[in-house]
């Protein structure tokens, strides 16, 4: 499995997932862990760290097996509870 240097105690653990008709298993990495990792080593604001790891960790393609950022799901569950569920 590939990992990001510098981020291990970012890791939340692995997920499986299907390509090209094989398994490939990779790990998950927190988001906000991964910003916290770049605020307290090399000094970034939060914005600037959240900016950093969308542009060059989610948006780089390492291979099949690169890994999965994740975010908390506390802004989902806000966009959940503030969505209009009716038919109208």
């Amino acid at each position: 499995m590939k990992k990001y240097d510098g981020f291990d105690e970012a890791i939340i653990g692995y997920a499986s997932v299907w390509q090209n008709r094989s398994r490939v298993t990779t790990i998950v990495y927190d988001g906000e862990k991964m910003c916290k990792v770049l605020a307290d080593r090399d000094g970034m604001t939060f914005d600037e760290a959240r900016e950093f790891v969308e542009y060059n960790i989610e948006g780089g393609y390492i291979g099949e097996d690169t890994p999965i950022v994740v975010w908390p799901s506390d802004a989902l569950l806000e966009i959940v509870e503030d969505a209009d569920w009716s038919d109208e």
